[in-house]
């Protein structure tokens, strides 16, 4: 095993309890395992490995892409670095390479926290926390972002967890996700309008087999209870597993099959990631969060394996 100094995703703080391991990582403060009774719940990555296809990684200031790079906020336009070059997008916000810090480990959770700074494309002053903790329920993640600059900031949130398929057919796993209305993309994976599920391959309002649809889709009007939205991934010989969100602060759900393929590196996952905005929202304004100075913006979801 790399020593903290030559891994890809740095240190790596650890949590056992009771049935649960997990590992959170310095680069991105994202979470790299985590097991339950010996099973895997999420698709992972080694230690020694680099962290692929964004597998558990926090997007912010925006999840998803930005249309060329650019964006205009309060009148100033801002052209931020292309970091999905084949499709010309901004991608998955500023922090995903960026060092975080232990904030605080308990017996059940690990807090981290990381400073955004001014950058190309990018004016303000963002301080996040991240609390990833454990019980009997399952996962528990907890976001707070505050705005400790002068101006009011643009920003978005997303999280992006797989969870483990095992090596079975992508097509057998089951998948159940109530979202009435989905986004339709272009080539480039940008929007181009918003549409009803009915009659379409993206409706899985009745949990069925994914089959030979490729599915990488903002799922939205997902139904609430509790306060929370549901998406649930049942594969054969392993546990069920809801993916939830509180739906006040993370209305938005985007289901991903893509990376699952055999040739991928990992271990074979869905990616479902709760999102408080979608696609290009900098650009259309959907969902568009404006983070006032001293403002604290608090998103919290969870995964529960039964």
């Amino acid at each position: 095993m790399s020593s903290p100094a030559t891994s890809p995703t740095g240190e790596q703080w650890q949590l056992s309890a009771g049935p649960d391991e997990l590992t959170v990582v310095e680069v991105g403060g994202g979470i790299r395992t985590w097991a339950r009774d010996g099973v895997d719940i999420l698709a992972g990555f080694d230690a020694d490995g680099a962290c692929t296809s964004a597998r558990g990684q926090q997007l912010i200031p925006w999840p998803n892409r930005i249309r060329d790079g650019r964006y205009s906020h309060a009148g100033v336009e801002h052209q931020l670095p292309l970091t999905e070059v084949d499709l010309g997008n901004a991608s998955h916000g500023l922090v995903r390479w960026a060092p975080w810090h232990l904030a605080e480990r308990t017996d059940s959770s690990i807090t981290v926290g990381h400073r955004l700074f001014p950058q190309p494309g990018w004016d303000w002053h963002l301080e996040s926390a991240t609390t990833y903790a454990v019980a009997q329920d399952g996962l528990t993640v907890t976001t707070r972002v505050t705005n400790v600059g002068a101006g009011t900031a643009p920003f978005g949130y997303g999280a992006h967890p797989y969870i483990a398929i095992g090596d079975g057919p992508v097509g057998e796993v089951e998948l159940h996700v109530s979202g009435a209305a989905y986004i339709e993309v272009d080539d480039r994976l940008l929007p181009t309008r918003t549409s009803p599920v009915e009659g379409t391959d993206a409706d899985f309002r009745e949990r069925r087999a994914i089959g030979m649809h490729h599915v990488d889709t903002a799922y939205t009007d997902l139904e609430v209870m509790d306060g929370r939205w549901t998406v649930t991934i049942a594969t054969p010989g392993r546990p069920v597993v809801d993916v939830w969100a509180e739906a006040q602060s993370l209305p938005w759900g985007q289901v991903f099959s893509g990376k699952a393929e055999a040739d991928q590196a990992g271990v074979h996952g869905i990616a479902v990631e709760p999102m408080s905005c979608p696609v290009d929202a900098f650009n259309s304004g959907d969902s568009l969060i404006e983070l006032a100075p001293g403002e604290t913006w608090t998103g919290i979801w969870g995964i529960s394996p039964r």
